[in-house]
């Protein structure tokens, strides 16, 4: 640990970026690094209230700003970057969730126009307690509360896209983005294709918790500070996001229509396991269909992102602990021994 590089960034405001790549890098990192970052909510801060109407106080298309880009030193294309999400924590007491005209899976929207009146505009507030682990849910109208569990995550992690494209931190697609899966937990590692030079990573858009599919388009919307472990894997290609905890490998899907997300996480999903399992390609497909989840990511965004999940008790002969060179075993104890040192209380 005592050659671990460590890096601690709390963005200043003119700091965030806004895109996945077109963004100068804000740190360099010499893999393998812990990352401790703050990053803001999907408002930026501005919505503090019930009053604070995301059309009145936040101006399109400055939403989701992102911590980074961090330039991954030897990143290059045909490698990939390997996120370990050591801990996932808010950084405020409450948290916000809205409606927004026009956005979300229950309204006419700007791609599947109706003659609808859009939805009202509305926020909520929610009240988190870190010690119980809640999130405070109470109605607008009425009395109604109620306590549901935190389950912090980021809806938000990706490197720089392919082809000299920019793309908005609203989006995710196959450099990673705006998945909003809340698979990406404390205790999961995240592999990301390099696309570019120094892969130029970022993350952001924490929520204290969100149901699957994030159906009205916001999940309960928080700052977070983060600890990561960034590793590179050299020579290792990943043609989509895919993610690894202690019990599943999973692979994320983004693209419209919902069909096509669904077929490109199964898909990758089938040829991983045929590759980890050594099976052929219709062993591997037939395996999947009756072993796989599928959990929603989000059903809002402009790409939408399914996710295909396997149990790695599945796969036999040690497989699973095998993908991608071993990284999430590896990084998993680099982030425990990491997390042991008593200065951590006091590093944020």
């Amino acid at each position: 640990m005592s050659d671990l590089e460590v890096i601690r960034f709390r963005p200043e405001p003119g700091q965030y970026a806004w895109t996945f790549g077109g963004a100068a890098p804000a740190r360099r990192v010499r893999p393998p690094a812990v990352l401790e970052v703050y990053t803001e909510d999907c408002f930026a801060g501005r919505v503090r209230s019930e009053s604070d109407l995301v059309s009145q106080v936040c101006q399109f298309p400055f939403l989701n700003p992102q911590t980074g880009p961090f330039y991954i030193e030897g990143a290059a294309p045909g490698d990939t970057v390997a996120v370990h999400f050591a801990s996932i924590e808010p950084a405020r007491s409450w948290a916000a969730s809205t409606t927004v005209p026009l956005f979300g899976a229950l309204t006419s929207t700007h791609l599947t126009a109706t003659l609808q009146d859009p939805l009202p505009e509305l926020v909520w507030m929610w009240q988190l307690d870190t010690a119980a682990r809640t999130c405070r849910f109470t109605a607008r109208q009425g009395s109604f509360g109620v306590d549901l569990p935190m389950e912090p995550m980021h809806g938000t992690v990706g490197v720089a896209p392919a082809n000299l494209e920019v793309r908005s931190a609203l989006v995710p697609d196959a450099f990673g983005g705006n998945m909003d899966s809340p698979e990406v937990r404390a205790g999961v590692t995240c592999y990301l294709g390099v696309n570019v030079d120094g892969a130029l990573m970022s993350l952001g858009d924490g929520h204290a918790r969100q149901g699957e599919g994030e159906a009205c388009g916001v999940a309960v919307e928080c700052a977070m500070n983060t600890v990561l472990v960034v590793d590179l894997i050299k020579g290792v290609s990943c043609p989509w996001p895919r993610l690894e905890s202690d019990t599943h490998i999973m692979s994320a899907g983004s693209a419209r229509p919902l069909e096509d997300a669904f077929r490109i996480a199964q898909h990758d999903m089938v040829t991983w396991v045929a590759s980890l399992c050594g099976l052929d390609a219709l062993d591997a497909y037939q395996l999947v269909t009756q072993a796989v989840e599928s959990p929603l990511a989000n059903v809002c965004d402009t790409n939408y992102t399914s996710v295909a999940k396997m149990a790695k008790r599945y796969l036999g002969g040690g497989a699973g602990t095998a993908a991608m060179d071993g990284a999430h075993a590896r990084l998993r104890e680099l982030a425990s021994e990491y997390l042991r040192l008593p200065a951590l209380a006091v590093r944020m």
